[in-house]
């Protein structure tokens, strides 16, 4: 892992852990809990379990990388530590939104309406 990746990832933590202590909403505890994990045992979700688990206007948390396996035809926000190029593009195409930890933390701060999905 590059410095600079571990930087994004301390701050990232920090971030998460100040929005708990703000909300106490467990789901930004649990997020820093997969975080935390080594890089190889964080979750890697595809987009077709995304949209089997989730409908029109969910809001999704994926702590860990978003894939582009399969197919999504429903508009979600999904926020997520990263994400492939592929998976990027299929969420926004349909008419979804794609955003960091930070961005989705101050989108939804009180953590509230938000899938936690994982593994």
């Amino acid at each position: 892992m590059s410095r600079i990746e571990n930087l994004i990832l301390d701050n990232t933590i920090h971030n998460l852990r100040q929005a708990y202590k703000k909300s106490q909403a467990p789901i930004w505890l649990a997020t820093v809990r997969y975080l935390s994990k080594s890089s190889s045992r964080r979750p890697s979700v595809n987009i077709g379990k995304i949209s089997r688990l989730t409908k029109e206007g969910d809001v999704v948390l994926v702590p860990g990388k978003v894939l582009g396996g399969g197919v999504i035809s429903h508009k979600i926000t999904v926020g997520a530590y990263s994400f492939s190029e592929k998976a990027s593009w299929k969420i926004q195409k349909a008419g979804g939104d794609t955003l960091t930890l930070a961005e989705f933390i101050k989108k939804f701060p009180d953590g509230g309406r938000v899938i936690l999905v994982g593994g």
